[in-house]
């Protein structure tokens, strides 16, 4: 529904309302200070300094948006639709999309390389697809998973990057290194996002009910998970 809940250091600089289609993911600004959401319709709304570019929310999509990623500039940002294609705003160049192609599962995350001049494009059965600057280093595409890839996140350098599962299965690959998971752990909920810390020694998983689990030197700051919710938790970005 759009409900900003921040820990730590993150700063609340708004929330949406009256939405005509709920909220699939969110992206902060490079100097944390504000953040983008995107709705399934591709509806774009911008809180603090986070400048509003464009959106998709007047274009017929073939299938709804599930995640966003910005540039490194913060002057822009691509949205992806389950079917891979993807849509460039502000300084967000457009190095390729899936759309035209038959996936064996749809896509649900977009991650741009540190760079800004490239992204990847994650499928639930954690298959990678890599344009512009982007490289591949490995995929879960062809292994037996337990349950379905939610998100990704790259390492610092970009030479790596993560996969985690809604079970919380973390997957490593390039010069990720892997800090830990809860894929042994029984979840009230399932996994539904992750984001590193600022020097990607570790990393947060965020649960549907907003519950929070650190790994390497991401630190504990809070959670929602004993906090009765009106809807549930779809992504986390950190400041």
């Amino acid at each position: 529904d759009g409900g900003i809940f921040a820990f730590g250091d993150a700063k609340f600089a708004g929330a949406t309302q009256s939405l005509n289609k709920p909220i699939v993911a969110m992206t902060p600004t490079p100097s944390g200070l504000g953040y983008w959401m995107v709705a399934s319709d591709g509806g774009i709304f911008a809180f603090g300094d986070a400048p509003f570019v464009g959106s998709a929310g007047s274009v017929p999509l073939t299938r709804p948006i599930v995640s966003m990623a910005s540039t490194p500039l913060g002057r822009g940002y691509w949205l992806v639709a389950s079917d891979g294609g993807v849509f460039g705003y502000g300084d967000a160049k457009f190095y390729g999309a899936l759309s035209k192609l038959t996936l064996s599962k749809p896509i649900v995350s977009i991650v741009a390389t540190p760079s800004g001049r490239g992204y990847w494009l994650l499928a639930s059965d954690g298959g990678i697809f890599a344009f512009g600057d982007a490289k591949f280093f490995g995929s879960t595409g062809d292994l037996v998973l337990n349950k379905p890839i939610v998100a990704m996140a790259p390492t610092k350098t970009g030479k790596g990057y993560w996969l985690v599962g809604t079970d919380g299965g973390i997957f490593a690959y390039g010069d990720a290194t892997f800090y830990g998971s809860t894929g042994a752990i029984p979840l009230n909920k399932p996994i539904v996002g992750m984001t590193t810390t600022p020097f990607g020694k570790g990393y947060w998983m965020v649960a549907s009910d907003g519950g929070i689990f650190s790994f390497g030197d991401a630190q504990f700051l809070g959670s929602t998970g004993s906090v009765p919710l009106n809807k549930p938790i779809v992504g986390l970005a950190r400041r």
